[in-house]
C-alpha cells in the first residue's frame, strides 16, 4: 500500500549556500547549451525538417536561448499517424506499467530539477523561486497521476455480481490521441500536468507547446522518452498555432483536446472541437482552462498585515503573469486607506531586474505582444483610476514593466473586468462585505479568489457565494498545490477540470460495463 502514498516536492531552500551554488552551476550549465538548435519528435525520431523558431530570452532579447524546428501540416499529418498507431499497443499495456513510466519521469527530472529550472529562468523570465515551485509542481503531477491510475486500476477490479445470474464488471478505457496545448506562464508544470495525465491513461499525444517556451518543452519530452516511454506515444510537434494547432484540434481522428492558455484561443478550440468533420466517429472532449480576472476580498475584521501581503504577493509572482494571480483587490472602506498604503510601501520595495539573479523578485514579461498590451492597460489605467505605484516600462533589454498599481477604480472600469495578465493591480473600494463579494462575482471569470477575514459569518458566506473554482481563506490566491488543491474554474475560466484532482484523469477515458451471463 506505500505506492500509494503521495507526498508534495520540497521547495528549495535559497537561504543556504549549498542551494545557491547549484542553482548558479545550473545557470551556468544552461547557458552553455544556448542557441542549440532542437527538432521534432515524431514517433520517436528526432526530425531536423522544415524552419525553424528563435525562443528568445525575455530579460535580454539579444540572446537566443535556443531554435526550434517547426511542424508544418504535413509534419502534424505524419505525427497525428504516428500517435495513431502507437496507441494500438499503448493502451493495452497495463496502468502499474504507465505509472511506472511517470514515477522513473519524476526521478528524472528531480536529479537534474535544477536544470530545468534555470531554463525557465532563461527563457520564460522566472525568478530563482518561481522557477523551483514550477519544477516541483512538474514532479507533484508525475507522482500523483501515477499514483491516481493505481487506485483507478483497483477500482476496475472490482466485480459486481449477481449471484447465480451474471458477473458484471466496470472498468476505464483510454480514449485515443489526444491534442495537448500547454500555456507559457507554467511552461513545465502544466504541460507535464497535461501531457502525464493523458499519458498515464493509456492515451497518446500530440503536444504542441507554446512558442515562446518550446526549449523546456523538448526537455521535458526527453525525459518521458529517457524513462522508456515507447516511440510515438508522445509526439513533440511545435509549431504556429494557427496553422498546426489548428490541424491537430480539427482532425478527425483527433479524441479529445487538453487545453490551458487565453478565454480566445479557449473559446475557438471550444467551437472548433464541436464540429463533427467527416472521417470522426465520436464526439471530441475537451479539457479547457482559460484565466480569470482574479480578486482578494477584505473584510473591515481582518490582518491588515497579511491583507496586504497577500495583495502583493498574489498580484506580482512571476509579475503578475499567472491566470490564478490576483488583478483585482475588493476592500472594506474601514481599512481601505491603510491596506491601500501598505500596498503601495510594499509594492515598490520589490525588485525588478535580469532574474539570473538570484535577489530578483520580479522578471520580464513574456515576450513584446504582452509588453506592449499590458503597457496599454497601465495608460488606460491612468483615465480610470489613482496611479499609486509603477506605471513605467523599459523595454531597452528586455521587457520590463514595473508593478502598478491603481487605487479608487470603480467595478465594472476596464481594469476591474478585463484580463491584463502581467503586473497590474486594480484596487476598488465597498462599503460592506455583501458589495465585496458581488464585485468580486461581476466578471464573466471563476477561476480564484481569496478572502481575509476574522469574521467567521463571513467566510462562511465566501464559502457559499463566492463564486470561484478556487477559493482560498486568509491567505493568498496563487500557488495551488497538486492533490491537496486541485485547480480549475467556472463561467468563462474553463471547463472546471480541476487539474491535481481526484477526478481529472477520468476526464481522458470512457467507462466500459461488461456482464457475463452465468
Amino acid at each position: 500500500m506505500a505506492i500509494y502514498e503521495y507526498l508534495t516536492e520540497p521547495l528549495t531552500d535559497f537561504s543556504k549556500q549549498e542551494n545557491k551554488e547549484a542553482y548558479l552551476k545550473a545557470l551556468k550549465k544552461i547557458e552553455s547549451t544556448l542557441g542549440k538548435t532542437y527538432p521534432l519528435i515524431v514517433g520517436g525520431e528526432e526530425v531536423f525538417e522544415g524552419r525553424t523558431q528563435a525562443s528568445i530570452n525575455p530579460a535580454l532579447t539579444e540572446q537566443v536561448v535556443g531554435m526550434i524546428h517547426q511542424a508544418d501540416i504535413p509534419m502534424g499529418e505524419r505525427a497525428m499517424q504516428a500517435a495513431l498507431k502507437a496507441f494500438e499497443s499503448w493502451k493495452k499495456v497495463k496502468p502499474e506499467t504507465r505509472a511506472d513510466v511517470l514515477f522513473k519521469t519524476a526521478a528524472i527530472v528531480r536529479r537534474r530539477k535544477h536544470e530545468f529550472s534555470a531554463m525557465m529562468t532563461y527563457e520564460a523570465g522566472k525568478s530563482w523561486v518561481e522557477a523551483d515551485a514550477d519544477t516541483a509542481e512538474a514532479i507533484d503531477f508525475l507522482e500523483y497521476y501515477g499514483r491516481q491510475m493505481l487506485i483507478l486500476n483497483r477500482v476496475d477490479d472490482v466485480i459486481l455480481s449477481r449471484r447465480n445470474i451474471e458477473r458484471n464488471e466496470y472498468k476505464y478505457i483510454p480514449l485515443g490521441v489526444g491534442a495537448v496545448i500547454p500555456p507559457w506562464n507554467f511552461p513545465l508544470a502544466i504541460t507535464c500536468g497535461m501531457a502525464s495525465a493523458a499519458i498515464v491513461t493509456g492515451n497518446t499525444v500530440l503536444l504542441k507547446p507554446a512558442s515562446n517556451t518550446q526549449v523546456i518543452a523538448y526537455m521535458l519530452v526527453e525525459a518521458f522518452m529517457e524513462a522508456g516511454l515507447p516511440k510515438g506515444v508522445l509526439n513533440f510537434v511545435p509549431g504556429k498555432g494557427s496553422e498546426v494547432g489548428d490541424y491537430i484540434v480539427k482532425h478527425p481522428k483527433t479524441r479529445f483536446i487538453s487545453f490551458t492558455g487565453s478565454k480566445e484561443v479557449g473559446m475557438n478550440i471550444y467551437q472548433e472541437a464541436a464540429i463533427v468533420r467527416p472521417g470522426q466517429i465520436w464526439l471530441k472532449r475537451v479539457i479547457a482552462e482559460m484565466g480569470g480576472k482574479d480578486a482578494i476580498l477584505v473584510d473591515n475584521d481582518c490582518d491588515i498585515e497579511l491583507a496586504a501581503e497577500s495583495i502583493v504577493k498574489s498580484a506580482f509572482g512571476f509579475q503578475g503573469q499567472k491566470c490564478s494571480a490576483c488583478s483585482r483587490a475588493i476592500i472594506h472602506q474601514d481599512v481601505y486607506d491603510e491596506i491601500v498604503k501598505l500596498v503601495e510601501v510594499k509594492t515598490k520595495a520589490l525588485s525588478i531586474g535580469n532574474p539570473v539573479d538570484g535577489s530578483i523578485y520580479m522578471g520580464p514579461v513574456i515576450d513584446k505582444s504582452a509588453f506592449k498590451k499590458i503597457n496599454e492597460y497601465i495608460e488606460i489605467g491612468k483615465t480610470e483610476g489613482r496611479l499609486i505605484a509603477g506605471g513605467t516600462s523599459d523595454g531597452s533589454l528586455g521587457y520590463f514593466i514595473q508593478p502598478t498599481v491603481f487605487a479608487d477604480l470603480k467595478p465594472f472600469s476596464r481594469l476591474m473586468q478585463e484580463e491584463i495578465f502581467g503586473p497590474v493591480l486594480a484596487i476598488c473600494k465597498v462599503a460592506s462585505f455583501d458589495e465585496a463579494l458581488e464585485v468580486g462575482n461581476n466578471t464573466e471569470f471563476g477561476l480564484t479568489g481569496a478572502v481575509i477575514s476574522n469574521n467567521r459569518f463571513n467566510l462562511e458566506k465566501a464559502r457559499e457565494d463566492f463564486h470561484v473554482g478556487n477559493l482560498y481563506l486568509n491567505r493568498k490566491c496563487t500557488g495551488a498545490i497538486v492533490g491537496y488543491q486541485p485547480f480549475g474554474g467556472f463561467n468563462m475560466s474553463g471547463t472546471d477540470s480541476k487539474a491535481g484532482g481526484p477526478d481529472y484523469l477520468q476526464l481522458h477515458m470512457q467507462g466500459k460495463s461488461i456482464s457475463e451471463a452465468l
